[in-house]
């Protein structure tokens, strides 16, 4: 068992304020793999004091080249132990060894290469004419940021904001998930070997309340999270009574339409890895699939068919395509929606149970529900398990009606083989990110979503603009403002 009995704060691994601990479970077996320490709203407060210190000190006046030089040394760290993370993120969530080292450790590096990149082209400092004078345009750091991350992509999640913030010279107080927290401490590692300066990234390992205790605490500046819209709701809402930033990438409820004119056998083998990645535990996944009436028996046919030969399995397999759910209440939520799809009409024409062979673990089948209408539970609400609910349409814009009638707007997929027509129809989709024939994520573009699918975008240099306070700095000399140069 790993046991941690250290949190990183200031630079340095300090003994909590609290013996209360967090127990990983492991999703495989249900058993104890790791204890750390859990932090109090006392050692909140102590991380948010080394990252002001922090702040205030040398690390935002140092120059955007000396942070790369820092965010490099971090992005070797992470590629000489990809492997060791990759499978500490497996052996706590169950995410698939075949899947993890893509999509949890090299994904993560990519976003941190990007901002790295991106600071130092990114005008930190500009001069604009203006209507009376030049006036210089300062993007100043936003200050400490409390990044809370949930458990599904923790490092990748966590990096999404602490690349930016890096490159902006803000400083960081780090909230893993209660499911997910050692990925976070080999970050903290790899931080310290590269030489970041104390305080610059705290990590404290929490649950709620200690959550809740670093959203209001008054000397956080900004709130970066990633989790559900409902908790989401919440955090938004501490948030708007102290006026405090805040970006919110929440839940998804992704349409993929397939078009009749779309050749199923090269749709099907990326649409279902599209729909099930990490056990179907991705606010992006695509879930729900429309097809129209006249091909919808023969599309609901190859989708249950490919996803018949989906390995379910030990997620430390590399054989295996879907491994265990992160939590049994995880288990029991995916679980309860499969039910609730059957009692509302549903039909299930692939999984809904468990799979044999498998009596230890949190895992379910790869699911398939046919005669699907879009006003049911499974069909509006997110599973964030490896269900699928296929729903015909009539004609395009049913398509599109069909694919907008949702709280969620975060990400989708057209399916076509006449590319025009399929770009004109995704210009059609609420949604914040949409993919013509396939699925992907570009980090030089924002990423987020409409309507309860979140607040801000990540990614992009939206995403760093995030991280930035901007400030108009004028002089004016005789009633006159005088020219201004940018500071190199």
């Amino acid at each position: 068992m790993d046991v941690k009995d250290r949190l990183f704060i200031g630079g340095e691994w300090v003994a909590p304020a609290t013996e209360d601990v967090i127990e990983v479970i492991s999703p495989d077996t249900e058993e104890v793999i790791a204890r750390v320490p859990h932090a109090s709203p006392a050692d909140i407060d102590r991380a948010v004091g080394a990252a002001r210190r922090a702040l205030e000190g040398p690390w935002s006046r140092t120059t955007p080249q000396e942070r790369v030089d820092i965010m490099t040394k971090v992005s070797q760290g992470l590629k000489d132990r990809s492997q060791e993370i990759a499978e500490t993120i497996t052996k706590q969530n169950g995410s698939p060894i075949s899947w993890s080292l893509m999509g949890q450790v090299f994904s993560s590096i990519f976003a941190l290469d990007y901002y790295a990149s991106l600071a130092l082209e990114y005008p930190f400092e500009e001069e604009r004419p203006g209507m009376i004078g030049p006036t210089l345009v300062r993007r100043e750091p936003v200050g400490v940021v409390g990044a809370i991350v949930p458990w599904n992509v923790p490092l990748f999640v966590t990096m999404l904001k602490f690349a930016p913030a890096l490159a902006s010279g803000s400083t960081m107080v780090l909230k893993p998930a209660p499911e997910t927290p050692l990925d976070a401490y080999i970050l903290a590692e790899i931080c310290q070997d590269a030489g970041l300066p104390n305080g610059v990234f705290n990590v404290v390992q929490a649950g709620r309340e200690s959550g809740q205790h670093l959203v209001t605490h008054p000397d956080v500046d900004k709130i970066a999270f990633t989790g559900s819209s409902a908790a989401g709701k919440h955090i938004a809402s501490l948030c708007g009574q102290q006026l405090k930033r805040v970006t919110l990438e929440l839940g998804g409820k992704s349409a993929a339409i397939i078009l009749d004119d779309a050749d199923l056998s090269q749709v099907i083998p990326t649409l279902v890895p599209a729909a099930t990645m990490n056990n179907g535990q991705a606010c992006v996944a695509q879930t729900r699939i429309l097809a129209s009436r006249d091909r919808y028996g023969e599309v609901a046919e190859a989708l249950v068919e490919a996803m018949r030969t989906l390995k379910v399995g030990a997620s430390i397999d590399p054989e295996t395509a879907v491994g265990p759910l992160v939590a049994q209440r995880q288990r029991d939520r995916v679980e309860a929606y499969i039910a609730s799809g059957q009692e509302q009409g549903a039909k299930v024409a692939l999984g809904g149970g468990r799979p044999e062979g498998l009596d230890r673990g949190w895992f379910v089948e790869p699911t398939v529900f046919v005669n699907v209408d879009n006003s049911m539970r499974i069909a509006q609400e997110e599973i964030f398990g490896p269900v699928v609910s296929v729903i015909p349409y009539d004609d395009l814009d049913h398509a599109v009606t069909i694919a907008n009638d949702s709280v969620y707007g975060l990400s989708g997929s057209i399916w076509s083989t006449d590319e025009g027509r399929a770009i004109e129809l995704a210009k059609k989709i609420r949604t914040g990110s949409i993919t013509v024939n396939g699925f992907s994520l570009e980090f030089g573009a924002p990423f987020g979503g409409y309507k309860c699918s979140g607040l801000g975008r990540e990614m992009g240099p939206e995403g760093l603009d995030a991280y930035v306070e901007f400030k108009q700095l004028n002089i004016a000399s005789g009633g006159a403002a005088t020219s201004l140069s940018p500071a190199s």
